[in-house]
């Protein structure tokens, strides 16, 4: 790593703390342990990757380490203390955290990326920045040299932390993600925050049966002792394929990274994709053993095409998987994550979470969390009907290509070719007339709408997740369909970043954390990936290259767009005889204004901390 001038770690503030007790925390109140900042929004899965690497950690180094969630948030409803507060919960987040609405924070430690990682030494110094997911074994290494270098010095102070849990909670259901009707009649839903699934009468609110320990975890075995970790989305099989395969129902297990087989007559659960790792590899064609396949965040399931179809929410794809042949891979997507329609798989994609196939059975419906995006394959192709890019969103109904959500993550599809849209950030259950090409509200106060069931009866049932509970939409509200909104459109208020229109310097910034080194065994370590939103923001420099450097050629005419680089490093264990691999990867969506007074150099930091 360079060597830089110490830099003092700035002053945390915000709105308010979470998880402290009431407590407002300083750097003078944590001064003499190791911290590690986390910057996130709850929106971002990656940032959802990045609270179960920190888990294990924050267990290690109990009485040294103390984690600091900064939540600088990127969607509207995101900067509601309330929904904040729900997310801390949701997704068990066990340390103290930052409300940081304005991004002041945020922008004192120059973060440029959701999410990235501060560390401060026990005497108040900033020694190292990691952006994106998988520094865990870096994270280590690193907190095991500052514990001795520290101890030695007499600077590190053991104890207690700051950390004050909420109270319990006594709903039925806690955060439910998914959910769907059984043959019976009855429901299932995925139960996220508990850990389980729940059996439901026709009623939507009896219990009639839990099926998951209620513990996290991945054990397999009967409804008293198989575990999940924040379950997502569920899919019925077809009879036939049931039968051959062994089991009824398929669970995306999303925080373990697995696919889970249920028997729905005996609530047996069986593990039948994914190792449990998260995915870190590269893109392929081909069809792999699902067993032996890492997996990422899978969010929803459909069937589709003869096949489950897995939105592969951590990575920006979709997946196929075969319960019958036992196999998995690639359905669409590239990991880019941005907004690109065309023939599948090169298409870009952002955190699919909601997956539905319409009746006829020709298009499988997509809801593109992050580009806020309704989307659809049919015959191979990718198209999107509303959506503009990841840092537009907004409540607008009307003309689908002038409409806009926030952040949805259920869709559902209707007998009569019409589209409902769980939407979320709004609140509302929103619904595309493919007819028409129009969009149009059908309800709205709904506490963060996950997913939507269409019932044998015709009516539509809401997971309304922040409610904890499932709600059924009014007869005639379809029909009626509600008053048009024409509301806000929000833009992301990220702070642009200036750059001159001409020639600018792009730098990623990687040292390898203590104790590795680059790893060219199966060729070039590094991998660096740029595009723009809109293309012509980039004369020169777009594309793939081997250094994570390169020289852009920005246009003057165009004022304001997005860049999204892509950087990836491939490390080793530098002394081990059977080293380990690691590989550290983020994707960046940098808003930028271009100016005269703009910087021709343009750094982001991937790992390390950087020396000008």
């Amino acid at each position: 790593m360079s060597v830089t001038p110490r830099v003092r770690a700035p002053e945390l503030r915000g709105r308010a703390w979470l998880n402290t007790g009431g407590r407002n925390l300083t750097l003078a109140d944590l001064r003499g342990r190791v911290l590690v900042i986390d910057f996130w929004t709850f929106c971002c899965i990656n940032c959802l990757h990045v609270l179960d690497e920190l888990r294990p950690l924050e267990e290690k180094y109990g009485d040294a380490l103390v984690v600091i969630g900064v939540h600088s948030p990127k969607f509207e409803h995101e900067k509601d203390p309330d929904a904040l507060a729900a997310a801390v919960e949701r997704y068990g987040v066990a340390h103290p955290v930052l409300d940081d609405p304005e991004l002041g924070t945020w922008q004192q430690y120059a973060a440029k990326a959701w999410p990235t990682l501060s560390v401060v030494d026990p005497e108040g110094y900033v020694v190292a920045t990691m952006a994106g997911e998988g520094h865990a074994e870096g994270l280590t290494r690193l907190i095991d040299e500052l514990i001795a270098t520290h101890e030695a010095k007499g600077t590190l102070r053991r104890g207690d932390g700051p950390y004050v849990p909420p109270a319990e909670s006594s709903t039925a259901l806690r955060f439910p993600g998914k959910a769907v009707q059984l043959d019976s009649g009855n429901l299932l839903v995925s139960d996220s925050a508990r850990h389980s699934l729940v059996e439901l009468a026709a009623d939507g609110e009896t219990v009639l049966r839990r099926i998951g320990s209620g513990e996290r975890g991945r054990a397999d075995g009967g409804p008293d002792t198989a575990s999940f970790a924040e379950p997502q989305g569920l899919c019925v099989l077809p009879a036939h394929v049931a039968e051959i395969s062994g089991y009824d129902l398929l669970v995306a297990d999303t925080v373990n990274h697995l696919l889970r087989g249920v028997r729905l007559g005996t609530g047996e659960v069986t593990t039948v994709a994914g190792t449990g790792r998260q995915w870190r590899s590269t893109v392929d064609d081909h069809a792999h053993d699902a067993l032996s396949s890492d997996l990422s965040s899978p969010w929803d399931l459909a069937w589709f095409d003869g096949k489950v179809v897995v939105a592969m929410a951590g990575i920006h794809q979709l997946w196929w998987f075969d319960p019958v042949k036992r196999t998995t891979g690639v359905y669409a997507g590239t990991t880019v994550e941005a907004l690109r329609d065309g023939p599948l798989p090169d298409v870009w994609m952002a955190q699919p979470s909601g997956l539905a196939t319409s009746a006829d059975g020709r298009r499988l419906w997509i809801a593109d969390s992050e580009t806020s995006a309704l989307r659809y394959v049919e015959d191979g192709v990718l198209t999107t009907v509303v959506g503009q890019g990841l840092f537009d969103f907004g409540h607008v109904d009307g003309p689908a290509d002038q409409a806009l959500f926030q952040h949805p993550l259920g869709v559902a599809a209707m007998p009569d070719g019409s589209v409902l849209v769980a939407d979320t950030y709004n609140g509302a259950v929103r619904r595309f007339d493919p007819a028409g090409g129009t969009v149009a509200t059908v309800a709205t106060d709904l506490a963060e709408p996950s997913d939507l069931i269409v019932t044998g009866d015709g009516g539509v049932l809401v997971v309304e997740s922040a409610a904890h509970r499932l709600s059924r939409l009014a007869p005639g509200a379809l029909a009626a369909a509600g008053a048009m909104v024409d509301g806000i459109r929000h833009r992301s208020e990220r702070p642009p970043t200036e750059v001159a229109g001409g020639e600018v310097e792009l730098v990623v910034v990687f040292s390898p954390a203590a104790g590795q080194k680059l790893d060219e065994s199966f060729g070039p370590a590094t991998r660096l990936v740029v595009s723009a939103t809109p293309a012509d923001l980039l004369l020169d420099g777009a594309g793939t290259t081997t250094e994570l450097s390169r020289r852009l050629t920005i246009n003057p005419e165009v004022p304001n767009g997005v860049l999204q680089v892509v950087a990836q490093a491939a490390t080793c264990d530098a002394e081990a005889e059977h080293a380990a691999c690691h590989l550290t990867r983020q994707d960046w969506g940098v808003p930028v204004r271009v100016g005269p007074a703009g910087a021709t150099r343009l750094p982001l930091v991937l790992r390390g901390l950087d020396a000008e």
